[in-house]
Formats: structure tokens, sequence, C-alpha cells
């Protein structure tokens, strides 16, 4: 059972609570982003009733119909992590972001894997699974680099690794899923499995590149703050739409209409200012209804399994971040710090468990129930850890 409540007043009372549980948060030094997590969890249709209550504010109905306001929030994160890709940037650290983006999702596929297929488990299940475990999400990150204002070269390369992880991650899935057909019986084309998210993604960065360009024609003819923020918006919405349309990845596509705008534009900063004007409720919307996504009752479902999934992913990470860091000759502190702040997980890690139920249907269920349940333990831990390690990384000041 649930309060009989319009679309306007949950809308309004995710805003208030979520503001109110940012601040509680903050009292006990820990990112806003976890407080609006937990407002959600609070509010939506599982939390509650897995301690035996029935009554709840948010409907799982509800929650699944404002979808619109994560795709929204995670275009403008998306068109702000894009807008840190300037040639200037990658000129000064050459392949650095690169070679840690890549080996950080290569090895959280490759612990989860060996640790899943050393416990017995069904190598296509373990591959399918593992796979899953590169993808990292970026909006938690940013969220809590945005609230404490970090800077120093760990963010700097923080900020690159989580933009590039959506590709490696996307081509990891591929490869593993192409494999784990080809053991299942099922014909597949290896070298076709792999080209094809290469080609969504350079379309999706093309379509990119196509909107900033065009956003920054009428630019130079409205100077107004607000017809401005009306064509940031405007462009934003037809770059996420667009994507749905033509199936590409929009996390892609607004990355490459930020970077266009931040390397074409000698205004790049000035647009940035004006389109985070406008996100503040918008993400606090997308956190608490991720907040309330979160089923807590899938955690007594996983098992081993799913504590291996939790475990190894982490290990992977930061043991690959480790290592890029050091081939690349990184500063010490984004080899030793970096790794802990790509733990959070969500969005792209659920909608890769669709997929992976279609190859290995009869672990499908599992395969969701595991990544459900990690997408809980590392968006509630995972922003507070990054705070924590941008902290000791010195790129966060205390008061």
């Amino acid at each position: 059972m649930n309060f009989s409540l319009n679309t306007l007043l949950q809308l309004g009372l995710m805003i208030l609570f979520g503001i109110f549980m940012g601040r509680m948060a903050k009292h006990i030094k820990l990112p806003n982003v976890t407080g609006y997590l937990l407002a959600g969890l609070l509010l939506g249709p599982y939390f509650f009733p897995a301690l035996g209550i029935t009554h709840t504010v948010l409907t799982e109905e509800f929650v699944n119909e404002i979808s619109v306001i994560s795709e929204v929030a995670l275009g403008f994160i998306a068109f702000s992590i894009g807008n840190e890709f300037k040639f200037s940037y990658f000129k000064k650290v050459g392949v650095t972001p690169v070679v840690i983006a890549s080996l950080e999702s290569l090895f959280a596929v490759v612990f989860v894997v060996a640790a899943l297929v050393a416990t017995g488990h069904a190598l296509p299940f373990s591959l399918v699974l593992g796979s899953i475990a590169a993808a990292t999400a970026p909006a938690a990150t940013i969220m809590v680099i945005n609230q404490y204002k970090a800077k120093g070269p760990v963010t700097q390369t923080l900020l690159s690794v989580v933009a590039i992880d959506d590709a490696t991650a996307l081509l990891l899935f591929s490869i593993a899923v192409a494999v784990a057909k080809s053991l299942e019986g099922g014909s597949t084309n290896m070298l076709l499995s792999i080209l094809q998210p290469v080609g969504q993604i350079l379309a999706a960065l093309l379509a990119g590149f196509v909107l900033g360009f065009a956003m920054l024609v009428p630019m130079r003819f409205f100077h107004k703050r607000g017809n401005r923020l009306g064509l940031i918006v405007g462009f934003l919405f037809t770059a996420i739409g667009l994507a749905d349309l033509l199936g590409l990845s929009s996390l892609m596509l607004c990355m490459g209409f930020g970077a266009t705008v931040a390397n074409l534009s000698s205004e790049a900063s000035q647009i940035m200012d004006i389109a985070d004007s406008i996100t503040a409720p918008i993400f606090i919307l997308f956190f608490v209804a991720s907040g309330a996504g979160l089923q807590i009752g899938i955690l007594g479902q996983v098992g081993a399994i799913g504590a291996i999934y939790i475990l190894f992913r982490v290990c992977g990470k930061i043991f690959g971040t480790w290592l890029g860091g050091r081939i690349c000759h990184a500063d010490s502190k984004v080899s030793k710090y970096l790794g802990p702040c790509l733990i959070p997980q969500a969005g792209v890690a659920i909608g890769l468990t669709l997929v992976a139920g279609k190859v290995v249907p009869d672990y499908a269920g599992q395969i969701r129930a595991v990544v459900l349940a990690g997408t809980l333990v590392y968006e509630l831990f995972g922003p507070g850890i990054t705070k924590f390690s941008l902290t000791k990384a010195g790129e966060i000041k205390t008061a």
C-alpha cells in the first residue's frame, strides 16, 4: 500500500527530503549525494516493505515513470565531463588517462572472472557477469568533485578516466559476450562483435560534434543568459533524444557535445556556468530516484557470488589504476588514490544485464540480482570513499 499523491507533490517531496538528507549527511562528513540516495531509499518502494511495512511514499511505477529525469541528469553530467576533454590537457598528459581507463576496466573483469571460475562457476556465466564489472558510473563521482571543488592531478585524471571508462566497458563486454556465445555453441562473428560497439561509439561522438558545432553558431547572436540557457537545454535535450532514436550511447554523445564546445569556443567556461545554474534540482531528483530504485531486499539473494563480484571488482579497479599509473609514470597520488574513486556503478551496468540475460538465459535472474546488489553497495558507499580518497590526496581542502 502507498500514499495517494499526485506527481508534483511527489517530486516536491523528493527535492525537499533530498535537501534535508543531504544536509544530514554533511553533518556526519559524508557527501551530499549519499544523503540524496538515502532519501530515495527511505521514500522508495523497497526499503520499508523489506522491513514488513507496507506504506511507501513513492511507488515502483512512479519511479519507473520519471526515468526521463535520469536521462536528463546523465546528459548534463556527460556534457560536463566532455567539457574537461580539452586538447591542451591531453597534449600535456599524453595517453595516461587512456592507459589507466583501459587497465582498470580490464583488471576489474579479469579479477571477477578469475574468482568466479576458481570457485567453480561456469566459464560463460563468469565471463558475462565479470565483463559487467568494467562499467563505472560517473554521476556520483562528479557530484563529489563539484561539491568539494576538488582540484589536482587525481581529480583531473579521474574526470578523463570516468569518461573513457564507458567506451572501454562496452568493448570488453562485447568481447566477453562473443566468447561466451561461442562457448555456449552459438555462432558469432568475433570481429563484428568488437567492431559494432566501436562503430556506435564513433557515431555517438560524431553526432555530439555536429550538435556542439551547431549550438555554437546561434550562441554568437544570443548573449543574454536566459537565451543561452534555452539554447543549451534545447540542444542537450535534442542530443539525448537523438541518441535514444538512433540507439547510441547518450553518455558518449553528450560527452562529444561537451568536448566540442570546450575545444571550439572561447566562452566554454561561461557556457558551463550557465548550464550548472539549472542542474541542482535535476541532480537531486536523479539521485533520490536512484536511491528509490535500490532494492535492499536483493542483498539476501546473491550469496557468495554477490560477495565475489562486489569485492573483486573493487580490487581489480584499484590494481589496474595503480598499474596504469606506474606504467605511465603518473603522479604517485594518481596511482595510489584514483582507484577507490572508481567504485560507483549504476545505469550502464544495469543496462548490460539485459543483454547478458539473452546470452546466458539460464543465469539471467542471477546476473541481474548480483549487479543490482552491487549497485546498492557501490552507490551508498562509493561517494564517501571517493571523498576520503580525494581528501587523502590533498585535493579536497577540509575546513
